[in-house]
């Protein structure tokens, strides 16, 4: 079959082709020269793809005239087309179970947070205090993210449990993004921070929780590629450091500027919620009161503004 396959006739006049999903996978002899030897690189659609793909699979669907497919498609980074298809298909179910004449965002919202998130877990019973510490988390994501500059749009806040999350805060890209500015990456560590900012200042720092653990692993992650393979640390220089092949001395510098890069991005979150705590407080109980708000909603809710009940 190999011979058969070698290229270099040139009245043969048929053209081979052939798809994977692994191509580092691929027998060598298979992809030598006179074989499979032109390779095309087919990633995920990107914005402006999934906008078009989301559209052509909701001819098919009776929607809401809330429905914003481009901000479906902010919020499906990574997603192919047979990801937007189940998507839609998913969406439409949930409408029909709900008894609803059409699908709106809410329930694309939802449909998305299963599949990204996990479905919602049911039967799990939650004191009041903790329900309450996790309004203030989720708060103080919002919050961060609202009022600091270089930061995520924030889509939307939740205390509604999913998979392992109690909750969650959701930042929209407008576009697609290539790669992140200094400005956003710190952006990014204070909205981290925001979530255990929050619960110090609503419960003390001896009653915080470990509910903050993913925020400080995503924060460290960063901090640390920020210090080590991005050159934005003075202290370690313009230097790409391979951990292995770092001395005792760099891995202490490393180690030192990622610890305050992180100090400086929770002091910067507690302080701001801290000037805006009465912000908090509403914010807080609004998502007691309504369990998910929008960007809109959250900002509005934020100055002392109520929204009417969903159901």
């Amino acid at each position: 079959m190999l011979t058969e396959l070698d290229g270099f006739h040139q009245k043969d006049g048929i053209i081979l082709l052939g798809a994977t999903n692994l191509p580092a996978a691929l027998d060598p002899a298979l992809v030598r020269p006179g074989r499979f030897d032109k390779q095309v690189h087919i990633s995920a659609p990107d914005i402006k793809g999934r906008k078009e793909i989301l559209d052509l699979y909701m001819r098919k669907t009776r929607i809401g005239p809330d429905v914003d497919s481009r901000v479906i498609a902010r919020g499906t980074i990574g997603f192919t087309g047979a990801d937007l298809s189940n998507l839609v298909n998913l969406a439409a179910i949930k409408a029909t179970v709900q008894g609803k004449p059409f699908v709106d965002m809410r329930v694309f919202d939802d449909a998305k947070d299963d599949i990204i998130m996990g479905i919602r877990r049911k039967g799990v019973e939650q004191t009041e205090d903790d329900r309450k510490l996790t309004a203030y988390h989720e708060g103080g994501h919002a919050l961060v993210a609202l009022y600091t500059e270089g930061s995520t749009p924030l889509h939307k806040a939740t205390i509604i449990q999913r998979g392992s999350a109690l909750g969650m805060t959701v930042q929209l890209p407008e576009q697609d993004v290539v790669s992140f500015s200094r400005k956003q990456m710190l952006a990014t560590l204070a909205v981290c921070m925001g979530g255990r900012a929050a619960e110090e200042i609503a419960v003390g720092d001896a009653e915080v929780t470990s509910g903050a653990s993913s925020d400080i692993r995503k924060a460290t992650q960063l901090a640390y590629s920020m210090v080590s393979r991005w050159g934005m640390s003075e202290r370690v220089g313009k230097l790409y450091c391979e951990k292995d092949l770092m001395s005792e001395d760099q891995k202490r510098v490393v180690d030192e500027e990622v610890k305050k890069l992180l100090a400086d991005s929770y002091d910067y979150a507690l302080k701001l919620l801290k000037t805006r705590e009465s912000e908090l407080h509403n914010v807080a109980n609004a998502l007691l009161e309504h369990e998910t708000l929008t960007g809109e909603e959250i900002s509005l809710v934020a100055k002392g503004q109520t929204i009417l009940p969903k159901f």
